[in-house]
């Protein structure tokens, strides 16, 4: 489906295809479930199928006539399809509350090739999304989330804007285990680690009703994105537009879990407005850089018994620049930092900036756990993940699992004795990261994986390969004289002057590294 919907892309920028694709997933899901209901309307007596409370007690959204897909579908190919689509949208918003100001209502641009937009609703027309069938399977959430996956590709740096990638969202929920509570991501982009959260307390047999969802996105279409993905998934959430540093719409709230991934090393926060805040506790940001900003402000909002997992550059581990190592000493020396986390390389769209995890508790005497005060654990798993495409990585379920249990043995959670690994992760106390100057560089305290020595002797081995070298020698000698021969059965006479013994030897010296 994803590349027959991007082939109708054509000359589209992605950025702008995105809302175009999704906004229509979004309306055939709502069509389904509504057409759904008021089939089995049709055959109760009683009931009438047009009546919208009918919906509203089953959680449906109400879809007018001309809203419905069918109707859509028999005008795909109208000139005027984007007009009605854009009124179709329109309808739905106000006879739905909870989706005012959410839906994409640009179809009907003269720029928007009106044939490819028909096409695209005839793609979209041949897959059940919102009937209860797919609503158990899950289909449109995974074509949703798989959707947002590939346009974050295509749109490259600005893809991470509103996608984390799928594997570093499930290890941060695999590891903070937010099963009850309240939930809260103050950069949420299209809500990813929601959507997360809620698998999580289902795979683990919790009650959904146990966690309530907050968010704040500052992208206006980004926080569209969201609302439809949460409408999507029957998340009740409570998601705000605006910007968190100098908007904050959620000032009282004192979560008990923060996920988060903050945009990297953002120089244009406007820190300078805001250097008195009150969330300044531990040092005033830089101006130039928004990190430290992002760790308080999670900070900030922590219940008394709260943890956050948060996405950061590397930078953020060993800055000393600009108040950002002083910074960085007080939030360590407040015992606040429970867990740091270097992650892979390539496992992001948007940038090629070497990441980290962290993990910060405000109560690491027990609550539920063992007393880690004064300790830090530090896990480096740079060496984990696999290649998916040519150029991006993504942490495997085994990667995840062990990264996952390391840290829950550690802080004394599961039955497995929690013991310091080589190269992998260390127990450290204040006293040597006092000593490493307050650099939480998990390299630092790990130390490196011994190697295994070369069981093949080098006389064995220097034997093997000038074999090898021989024999590519002569088959390549052979194919010289083949290529001569053909030449000259089709009537010309080459002489061919091929350094054999070079390419030869660089192939040699392949084997050899």
């Amino acid at each position: 489906m994803w590349q027959a919907a991007d082939k109708m892309r054509s000359n589209m920028d992605a950025a702008e295809y995105k809302h175009v694709v999704l906004g229509l997933i979004f309306l055939k899901y709502i069509s389904d479930a509504f057409k759904e209901v008021y089939e089995k309307l049709k055959k109760e007596p009683d009931s009438d199928p047009e009546d919208i409370d009918e919906y509203k007690s089953r959680t449906i959204f109400w879809v007018p006539k001309n809203a419905r897909w069918d109707y859509l579908q028999k005008n795909a190919k109208q000139p005027e399809i984007g007009k009605i689509i854009d009124d179709a949208m329109d309808k739905i918003e106000k006879e739905n509350p909870s989706l005012r100001g959410v839906l994409p209502k640009n179809y009907g641009r003269p720029q928007l090739n009106k044939q490819r937009l028909g096409e695209l609703i005839d793609l979209i027309g041949t897959i059940g999304l919102g009937d209860k069938e797919n609503r158990s399977k899950d289909i449109l959430g995974r074509v949703y989330e798989y959707f947002l996956g590939q346009f974050a590709d295509a749109e490259g740096k600005k893809g991470g804007q509103f996608y984390t990638p799928r594997s570093i969202v499930e290890l941060l929920v695999e590891m903070i285990e937010p099963y009850k509570g309240r939930i809260f991501d103050p950069c949420c982009g299209s809500g990813g680690m929601f959507v997360q959260s809620e698998k999580f307390v289902k795979a683990h047999e919790g009650k959904i009703g146990d966690i309530s969802v907050y968010g704040q996105e500052s992208n206006p279409t980004t926080w569209r994105l969201c609302k439809m993905n949460m409408a999507i998934r029957k998340i009740d959430a409570n998601i705000k537009e605006g910007d968190s540093f100098h908007d904050d719409q959620h000032k009282d709230l004192k979560a008990d879990f923060i996920l988060a991934n903050p945009p990297f090393n953002d120089s244009d926060w406007n820190g300078q407005i805001i250097e008195e805040d009150v969330r300044w506790k531990y040092g005033v940001p830089p101006k130039g850089n928004a990190n430290f900003a992002w760790i308080q402000h999670f900070i900030h909002h922590l219940s008394p018994t709260g943890i956050t997992g948060f996405v950061l550059a590397n930078g953020s581990m060993s800055s000393n620049t600009s108040n950002e190592g002083t910074i960085r000493k007080n939030i360590i020396e407040a015992d606040l930092i429970d867990c740091m986390v270097a992650l892979p390389p390539q496992l992001f769209y948007n940038t090629q900036i070497p990441a980290c995890l962290w993990f910060i508790s405000r109560d690491k005497k027990n609550h539920k756990f063992k007393d880690r005060r004064n300790k830090i654990l530090f896990i480096d798993a740079r060496n984990l993940g696999e290649m998916f495409d040519r150029s991006h990585k993504q942490l495997t379920k085994e990667d995840i699992k062990k990264i996952a249990e390391t840290y829950h043995s550690w802080r004394g959670e599961n039955t497995k004795v929690y013991e310091d690994v080589q190269g992998f992760c260390k127990n450290a106390d204040l006293k040597e990261i006092e000593k490493n100057n307050f650099i939480l560089t998990p390299g630092r305290y790990v130390g490196f994986v011994e190697e295994e020595e070369d069981p093949e002797e080098f006389q064995e081995k220097m034997k093997r390969l000038t074999s090898e070298l021989s024999k590519q020698m002569q088959e390549s000698k052979k194919l010289d004289e083949e290529i001569k021969k053909n030449l000259k059965s089709i009537g010309f006479k080459v002489w061919i002057w091929i350094k054999v013994l070079k390419k030869s030897l660089q192939n040699f010296f392949k084997i050899l590294i």
